[in-house]
């Protein structure tokens, strides 16, 4: 797709910082936008941001995208008062529990996975039908630079991420005939909400989270415009790709332990801390 204007987008997690950044941006470009998040006030100030914007018409409705019969319902929604979408970006997220594996419960796995990866495999087969009909379309979802490789306290948002990533690039060979495009997009430290409220959240937001999202959201919109189906972008995310592929597995958890040990809590760490001989 080339153009946007007058087109459908459907963003996903619109309440703040990435979702909210994709709504702007589509906004300036004429779009006619069905926005989704969890978060209803934080929906409201996104609406809120696009009046006096160009866009055509603004759709927006909160609920969680882990809710599969929300999802559809959304979509028959978007398609009865905005017409079929024509792209669909999977963006909603949280950032997990935010605990070693030992230490993580059962809903916080079951939680993460539900919102990262289920929430992207119901929006793309939501909307995927209208795509099809239209004949011209593309899929945007989300992953991380998380789901190129594993880090601690994050096993459940790493699972999360690196399914999203097995599922999109299926998806891209299995329509790898059709008129659609399909982007799977790793960004590594974006300055967005995602590490509120988690343990040690502030200190990882200020030492990772440093990337515009105004600045992601543009190259993703470029990558829809050319076709480029994998984007690895933001703070710090060129090094993890390096190193999801270009050392040793062993060499490459050494080199992440060493990277995020100061934002470990020694007391959660201490049943599996060697002891000193």
């Amino acid at each position: 797709m080339k153009d946007f204007n007058n087109k459908t987008i459907v963003i996903t997690g619109a309440g703040s910082g990435m979702g909210r950044a994709y709504a702007l941006e589509f906004a300036r470009l004429g779009s006619k936008l069905a926005l989704n998040d969890f978060d209803a006030s934080g929906l409201q100030e996104t609406v809120a941001l696009l009046k006096g914007t160009p866009a055509k018409r603004v759709l927006s409705k909160a609920f969680d995208v882990g809710d599969k019969n929300a999802m559809n319902s959304f979509a028959s929604e978007v398609k009865a008062k905005l017409g079929n979408a024509h792209v669909i970006i999977n963006n909603a997220g949280v950032g997990g529990g935010g605990q070693p594996v030992w230490a993580m419960d059962d809903q916080s796995y079951e939680r993460t996975l539900q919102i990262n990866f289920f929430g992207v495999v119901y929006g793309t087969r939501a909307f995927l039908p209208q795509l099809l009909d239209n004949g011209e379309g593309a899929i945007v979802n989300v992953s991380s630079v998380f789901g190129l490789v594993g880090t601690p306290n994050t096993s459940d948002y790493c699972a999360s991420k690196f399914a999203v990533r097995g599922f999109t690039e299926s998806l891209m060979v299995e329509l790898q005939e059709s008129p659609l495009s399909v982007h799977l997009i790793h960004p590594g430290g974006i300055n967005t909400n995602i590490a509120k409220g988690a343990p040690n959240g502030e200190e990882f937001t200020r030492k990772f989270l440093k990337t515009d999202p105004a600045d992601v959201v543009r190259e993703v919109i470029q990558c829809i415009r050319s076709g480029k189906q994998r984007l690895v972008t933001g703070h710090q995310a060129l090094p993890l790709w390096l190193m999801s592929w270009g050392i040793s597995l062993e060499k490459r958890n050494r080199l992440l332990y060493a990277q995020f040990r100061k934002l470990l809590d020694p007391k959660v760490y201490a049943r599996v801390w060697r002891k000193a001989p």
